[in-house]
């Protein structure tokens, strides 16, 4: 019986956001336990009004402190520790919880995660990944903004993680994993990421070479790696480039009678569209390779993006994802690798 552990006190929508989407989940997931941690005062108000009081599935943890989206990860670590955060992050630490779920601030749960659940051994840097959609299907993105600077023997140990994770949640057998470059040609790229393609031919994966920017989106690869600047960058891109196509769809549809007529002969098209392109149903970024699941939600996530955060950590709190990286980072990574990194 999974136990996720919710920070429910941040985000922009606070509780009232978190309390609907676990009332969502639970016809869903009755086998799973979800450990509400803020205010108490404020928890019981909203449970009440979503019809929760009393639920076997719904525990209560009081944490009397915020984590603000502009505080710094020193501030989180000293100044919070009471926050909602670091008692949900310490629910996991102390074996309460399986998986932790929080839409707050992306650094202070990182500095948190890595405090007081540290990495898994073999592995010295967290990496953020998340799925993201495809011509056919999804594929598996990191770092998408962890760590700005990497060695080629970083890199490897996020191919070894999102190789497992691909695996596990997407039930792909052997999965592609790619580098991303400015070109396919091995001759391409900086000395960083050739270095890394050495150690990703040598190590037991199956590793199919370098990828475009153009291409991660037809499908060629599972698991796409790269550094978190590069991620980053390429993540926020997207988002951009995303949010002006559907801009442009709708200035276009509502002017003038044409549009409109257009957009009705055309409605099933689009909502299906946007139905596949929805960025909501990919919310929930894991913070891979700390020992013990944290995921991490938009802050601005609604009641269906806050859900499918809390899904991503269920599927891995089934999926004993942390033990599994453990087990395969020793058997995959030489020890002069790990050492050297």
């Amino acid at each position: 019986m999974p136990h996720i552990a919710v920070d429910a006190m941040s985000g922009d929508s606070g509780p009232s956001t978190v309390v609907l989407a676990i009332r969502d989940l639970l016809e869903d997931h009755p086998d799973v336990i979800f450990h509400l941690v803020g205010d108490t005062v404020s928890l019981q108000t909203e449970l009440e009004k979503a019809h929760l009081h009393g639920s076997d599935q719904v525990v209560v943890h009081h944490a009397s402190q915020v984590v603000a989206m502009d505080e710094t990860p020193s501030q989180a670590l000293r100044g919070k520790r009471d926050s909602s955060m670091h008692v949900a992050i310490s629910l996991v630490r102390e074996g309460h919880a399986d998986a932790v779920v929080s839409a707050g601030n992306t650094g202070a749960l990182m500095a948190l995660g890595k405090v007081f659940l540290r990495t898994i051994p073999g592995i010295d840097r967290p990496a953020i990944a998340a799925f993201l959609p495809t011509t056919t299907g999804r594929f598996l993105a990191l770092d998408l903004g962890a760590n700005v600077d990497c060695r080629p023997e970083h890199l490897l140990q996020f191919a070894v993680m999102g190789s497992i994770l691909a695996e596990r949640v997407m039930g792909v057998t052997k999965p592609r994993v790619a580098l991303l470059n400015i070109g396919s040609e091995e001759i391409k790229g900086n000395e960083q990421v050739k270095e890394a393609a050495l150690l990703l031919r040598a190590a037991r994966l199956n590793f199919i070479g370098n990828v475009e920017g153009s291409d991660i989106y037809k499908g060629v690869a599972d698991v796409v790696v790269c550094d978190g600047f590069v991620g980053n960058v390429a993540l926020k891109t997207s988002e951009g480039l995303a949010t002006m196509i559907s801009h442009e769809l709708r200035a276009s549809y509502t002017h003038g009678w044409y549009g409109r007529i257009a957009y009705l002969i055309n409605r099933p098209i689009l909502q299906r569209l946007r139905r596949r392109l929805d960025s909501r149903q990919y919310n929930g970024a894991t913070l891979l390779g700390l020992n013990g699941i944290v995921i991490k939600s938009h802050g601005n996530a609604d009641r269906f993006a806050f859900a499918c955060a809390v899904k991503v950590a269920i599927t891995e709190a089934k999926h004993r994802l942390t033990l599994r990286i453990a087990e395969v980072i020793q058997e995959n990574l030489d020890p002069a690798v790990r050492n050297s990194a």
